[in-house]
């Protein structure tokens, strides 16, 4: 009998490890393993021809402190605050509506909300060359209208990065709000009014509180790509607009200084660390991150 226990605990120990195998094998080849040679390469120095010299230094952190990189990552905030914040208060009505119609027309409203990210965002960025340029469709309207008498700059500048980046995060804000809003308890609200609250009071006490963790995973998802991407930069700011992405993406193609760029990416990496570790003391869900 002990025996016939012995195998079947053994049988369930091997089951669980080959089940287990191929995403332990599959993470540690393709997540750790890629980690921790970035992390190890940002210790290392810049040798002639773009080589990597294995040669321990700090000064790839150090670096970053400079003014010329102080200004990139002053820049990068700001571009990333204005579009998170700007994402949010756009998102927020957005992911309520959603919430509170029918669970048919909100499922096809989540998927037109995800039709976006079904589309090359190539072929978004050049949508929005042609919508932004001096002589795009908007400008055009607009004079057609005489409503304005020279086309207006809104291409090759940090007001079209930041259009161009709320267009893109949008769906990534929308879903994690929409997901706290849905949980809600229509109980509370409805107690709420019994006690005389109005709909102003009502959203700043009870609505606003509990969907506080939404509100935050959409920040993240938001505030930490804003920082790393570069293309929209690239696109629509026309060389005009550096932000951390940009310079860790020159660092590994132009200025071919790998130790330099794997220091500004272990560094954003530990950002979004924080972030995260700030949301889950916060008692958000982290399944809310991948709504």
């Amino acid at each position: 009998m002990k025996k016939s226990r012995k195998e079947t605990t053994f049988k369930a120990r091997l089951s669980s490890f080959l089940m287990c195998a191929p995403i332990t094998i599959w993470s540690v080849l393709f997540i750790l393993l890629p980690v921790a040679m970035l992390v190890v390469m940002s210790f290392m120095t810049k040798g002639p021809l773009g080589r990597v010299v294995y040669s321990f230094t700090l000064e790839n952190y150090t670096e970053i402190l400079k003014p010329v990189y102080a200004e990139v990552v002053k820049q990068s905030l700001v571009i990333a605050v204005w579009t998170t914040a700007l994402t949010v208060l756009l998102g927020y009505p957005l992911a309520a509506f959603i919430a509170n119609v029918k669970k048919k027309t909100s499922g096809v409203l989540t998927v037109l909300l995800m039709l976006p990210l079904w589309v090359s965002g190539l072929v978004i960025l050049y949508s929005f060359v042609v919508l932004l340029n001096t002589s795009g469709t908007i400008n055009t309207i607009l004079m057609n209208l005489h409503l304005i008498k020279e086309p207006l700059e809104l291409l090759y500048n940090n007001f079209a990065v930041v259009v161009g980046m709320i267009y893109m995060f949008l769906p990534f804000a929308v879903l994690p709000m929409y997901s706290s809003i849905e949980k809600l308890d229509k109980g509370l609200i409805e107690a709420s009014k019994d006690l005389g609250a109005g709909p102003v009071v009502t959203f700043f006490k009870v609505t606003l509180p509990l969907t506080s963790p939404g509100i935050f995973a959409a920040v993240i998802l938001t505030f930490i790509p804003c920082i790393g991407y570069y293309m929209v930069t690239d696109m629509l700011g026309g060389g005009t607009s550096m932000m951390v992405g940009n310079l860790i993406y020159r660092q590994f193609t132009i200025a071919r200084n790998w130790p330099f760029g794997a220091a500004l990416s272990v560094i954003l990496a530990v950002i979004i660390l924080l972030m995260v570790l700030i949301y889950t003391k916060l008692g958000g869900d982290l399944d809310d991150l991948g709504a």
